[in-house]
């Protein structure tokens, strides 16, 4: 046969695998072939895959190229396929359609391209049975190749007389194995980018029930958060207060606490290092710890020494507390206080329409065990007023990169004075918004305002 011949057959062989493989792509998509990919095989759709790849095998002979009493055909493509595909079963029966019908239709190698039919559907289950799963595109593509090469050899060895048997084999093995293999090429392709996309789409849905137990978990973390706060602000304090919380992310590293300590009123503003689930957590180990060490009888600096020395001591995580601690005297109108490590709180005098910073007083909680915190008293005026932050309200970033300031915060303090607390710190919480625009938060905002 001409070189003519050959491209001309082979073309004609490429057009019945376009036929084949459109089939292909419905059968992929069907129940059916879903049901037996996920291991769920029943009869009906057992039975369904070998009707389906079976004709696929008898199309290839029907649309065949008659030479020499012998059809030069695509026939092997659809028992090899299902048999990779789908296992023996659906392969075997595939085989077995595809080779009874090329039984049927006669010539001198009807016996061995029958056979070829059966064994192809048997090769690919084998290799199934192998893998467990479809092959390879580029092992695929070799297999269909080579099984035509086993094909003409198969009917060299059956069929007589074998000088024809030879010429047809010349002829028609060139044309065999590029359209077996170009439709193989397409098949595997399909079949691989369906099983991809099916692991792909059961990976983000592995990862997105992950994401909502996890959003789950964070949410009753953070109520359970949230209940650690006081409910609401003492109303017998003698001074006038507000506090605002609000964590970065779902949970935060920040909080805020009044305790009733003897016949004063306990404050606490804190900032634990980090953000997010750990900080949280560390958060409600200090809380503990420091509403435990808050004895009768002890002052703030034995309150703040036995507190450090219990996280030190019990702490393998390097996490610390920055933590303010005051006490609110309501007769004596003062606040005694020990600073450990936390931002400066600021003051300001109403009478003299002025700020200051009240000092650091000792280490944060956690650093080192053994340390010592000295306390120190201010009083509180009528139209005085503190407020105690952490650094998500000085450490708020603008659009340029600027931070949000000490000075910026005096000056919302110093413009609102003559407004009640609440009012104070909404004006705070107003401009630092203003001021971060559309920036994230980038740390928890916790702030607490005491007005004489």
């Amino acid at each position: 046969m001409d070189a003519y011949s050959i491209v001309s057959h082979s073309l004609v062989l490429l057009q019945a695998t376009c036929v084949i493989l459109v089939s292909a792509y419905l059968i992929t998509r069907s129940r059916y072939f879903v049901e037996v990919l996920d291991g769920h095989r029943t009869w009906e759709n057992q039975l369904a895959l070998i009707l389906f790849f079976g004709a696929i095998s008898v199309y290839g002979s029907v649309i065949g190229i008659s030479y020499s009493d012998a059809v030069i055909s695509v026939r092997d493509l659809g028992p090899l396929a299902g048999g990779m595909a789908c296992g023996p079963i659906i392969g075997l029966g595939a085989g077995l359609i595809g080779g009874a019908v090329r039984m049927t239709m006669g010539g001198f190698t009807a016996d061995a391209c029958s056979l070829a039919a059966v064994l192809a559907g048997l090769a690919g289950g084998l290799i199934y049975l192998k893998t467990r799963r479809f092959p390879a595109i580029a092992f695929s593509v070799a297999l269909a190749a080579l099984f035509e090469l086993f094909h003409m050899a198969l009917a060299l060895a059956l069929s007589r007389p074998f000088s024809v048997a030879l010429d047809v084999a010349e002829a028609g093995v060139v044309p065999m194995m590029l359209a077996n293999a170009g439709g193989m090429l397409v098949f595997a392709y399909i079949v691989s980018n369906f099983i991809a996309e099916r692991e792909n789409k059961a990976e983000r849905e592995r990862i997105q029930r992950e994401l909502d137990r996890e959003q789950a978990e964070l949410a009753v973390a953070a109520d359970i958060q949230k209940s650690f706060l006081p409910d609401a602000v003492p109303a017998d304090s003698g001074f006038d207060l507000a506090t605002v919380s609000m964590p970065a992310r779902v949970v935060g590293g920040d909080f805020y606490d009044f305790i009733p300590w003897e016949d004063r009123l306990g404050l606490v503003v804190a900032d634990v290092s980090g953000k997010g689930v750990p900080a949280a957590i560390f958060t409600g180990l200090a809380k503990t710890i420091l509403r435990a060490s808050m004895a009768p009888g002890k002052d703030i600096a034995e309150v703040l020494r036995d507190t450090n020395n219990i996280i030190a001591d019990n702490s393998r995580s390097m996490m610390f507390v920055t933590l303010f601690l005051g006490c609110l005297d309501q007769k004596n109108r003062t606040l005694t206080y020990a600073n450990a490590g936390h931002f400066p709180p600021l003051l300001f005098r109403a009478k003299e329409s002025a700020f200051s910073k009240l000092e650091v007083t000792g280490v944060a909680l956690g650093m080192a065990a053994g340390m010592e915190y000295q306390v120190r008293q201010i009083s509180l005026n009528p139209g005085d007023i503190l407020v105690l932050y952490t650094d998500g309200i000085t450490d708020a970033e603008g659009a340029g990169g600027e931070m949000f300031g000490l000075d910026r915060l005096a000056s919302a303090v110093a413009s609102s004075n003559h407004l009640s607390s609440q009012e104070i710190l909404d004006r705070i919480l107003k401009e630092v918004f203003a001021f971060s625009a559309d920036q994230e938060q980038f740390d928890d905002i916790t702030a607490m305002v005491i007005k004489g």
